[in-house]
């Protein structure tokens, strides 16, 4: 793996508070690694992972739906504006090394689909249930406590290389 480490944090815009507290852990533990950040980069699941992450000094990447930056959550130090609505989970989802899904939606459902396609690891932290036989050779890791999710992730990516 060249360079830093990414770790896609993706879920809701909304969210349960304690989908938002294991979202806030989600993002410390990364930057206690020295894992970079990328999310969509707006409110909910984006924002309290990006909050957790500046708190612990780390680095965070926001890829914005609409054309203006200034939507970002002020947790975001690099906003990447595309104009791209929905699209840009696309980008979201490519973007890490690995995925980690906290609660969400169907827009959560979509990133998540686009990162089994990749072969990107995937790790569910309340997230959707997802049909194994359908997603082979993927597959969907599922964490029961943010650290326990982050700890999923570096070990996954530690096997790979």
């Amino acid at each position: 793996m060249k360079g830093k480490v990414i770790i896609s944090v993706v879920g809701g815009s909304s969210a349960r508070d304690g989908e938002l507290r294991a979202a806030e852990e989600v993002g410390r533990e990364i930057a206690r690694r020295g894992a970079a950040l990328v999310c969509g980069g707006l409110g909910g699941i984006m924002e309290a992972a990006c909050r957790g992450a500046r708190t612990e000094g780390g680095l965070t990447v926001g890829i914005i739906p609409g054309a203006d930056r200034n939507a970002a959550n002020e947790y975001v130090d690099i906003p990447i504006a595309t104009g791209m609505g929905y699209a840009r989970n696309v980008i979201v989802a490519y973007a890490g090394d690995a995925v980690i899904a906290i609660g969400g939606k169907v827009g959560t459902l979509s990133e998540m689909a686009f990162a089994s396609i990749k072969g990107t690891p995937l790790i569910s932290l309340g997230s959707w249930e997802l049909d194994a036989e359908r997603l082979r050779p993927a597959r969907v890791h599922r964490a029961k406590t943010a650290k326990e999710a982050v700890e999923i992730a570096f070990n996954l990516l530690n096997n790979s290389s």
